[in-house]
């Protein structure tokens, strides 16, 4: 089978072990990225599949109207990057693994790196040393104080479990079925949103971006924060309404944030005024970037064409008629 790679920035794929499961392909892979339909129709001409690295290129109707060869999309994760309806008047399916066992280690792993530069200033002071300034100011001991999780869900248990090692209060928010899995758990939740958001003093988002929780992360939530308080996001952007969150760390609550999600991504501008904000610790979607995770990811991914090829699609988002 045909198959095109699409943003593999660093050449990684082909270096790791999964990449043997595309044996006896034809595999090409892009290294830059580009939303160009003009040019990536001239790239894709013979593809017959694509292999999207999450959400880094959409697939549109007008992307797909200039692949006629094209017979399989295969990602993992959700996909609102992807237009459904479309694939399926162009008689392309899509596959994509979205009810994966486990948890994004590295996910896991970046929240808590970003609480912890966060609390403890690591890019402030790091600045403050390079330019001979020795120490610019005083941060937070984390040991003690609470951590708002939002979304009871495996990275969330995750980032829990790192908590309970350092000695912080773990407190949950989140649907109504989520709040009731915490409980049956025996989990801490809080009594009502105001009070998570104004007792917590960091504020981790663990959620999916769906139609639903788009935006479910107000100005008001956040105008509720301590001055003290920081927010980490890993998961979206898009879970915070647009702007509020530059609003509310102009406003000082809260004061500090931990990002590694932005609204519009590759971000590429270098006076942005969020990364640049004195408060943020920024990071550019970097949360499932290792090594470890793309290779397990990517074993999905390479799986489900096989699968295809056998005659036994997997994890099929759309069917053709």
């Amino acid at each position: 089978m045909r198959i095109h790679i699409l943003d593999d920035w660093f050449n990684t794929l082909q270096t790791l072990p999964s990449f043997s499961r595309l044996d006896g392909h034809d595999v090409t892979i892009w290294s830059d990225h580009t939303e160009d339909p003009a040019i990536l129709h001239e790239r894709l001409a013979d593809a017959e599949c694509l292999v999207l690295f999450r959400e880094r290129t959409p697939v549109t109707e007008a992307l797909l109207a200039g692949l006629p060869n094209l017979k399989l999309i295969s990602q993992r994760g959700v996909y609102p990057h992807v237009d459904v309806e479309a694939c399926t008047r162009h008689k392309v399916l899509l596959a994509s693994n979205t009810g994966s066992t486990g948890h994004s280690v590295a996910a896991a792993e970046l929240t808590w790196a970003l609480l912890l530069a966060s609390a403890r200033q690591i890019t402030a002071q790091n600045q403050s040393l390079k330019a001979g300034h020795w120490q610019m100011g005083v941060g937070q001991t984390i040991a003690g104080r609470t951590l708002g999780l939002y979304g009871y869900g495996r990275i969330g248990k995750a980032v829990a479990r790192y908590a309970e090692a350092f000695g912080v209060k773990v407190v949950w928010w989140g649907s109504e079925d989520g709040r009731a899995r915490a409980i049956a758990d025996g989990q801490t939740v809080a009594n009502s949103r105001a009070e998570f958001f104004a007792n917590s003093d960091f504020v981790s988002l663990h959620l999916r971006l769906t139609a639903m929780s788009r935006g479910i992360i107000t100005a008001e939530d956040l105008g509720m924060m301590k001055p003290t308080a920081s927010l980490i996001n890993t998961s979206r952007a898009g879970l915070i309404a647009e702007g509020a969150l530059l609003d509310a760390l102009n406003a000082g609550r809260p004061s500090r944030a931990g990002i590694d999600v932005f609204e519009k991504e590759p971000l590429t501008d270098p006076d942005d005024p969020l990364v640049h904000h004195p408060g943020v610790t920024a990071t550019p979607h970097i949360g499932y970037v290792t090594e470890d995770e793309l290779d397990m990811q990517f074993a999905d991914i390479y799986d489900q064409i096989n699968a295809f090829v056998a005659g036994e699609p997997i994890h099929l988002v759309n069917k053709l008629s």
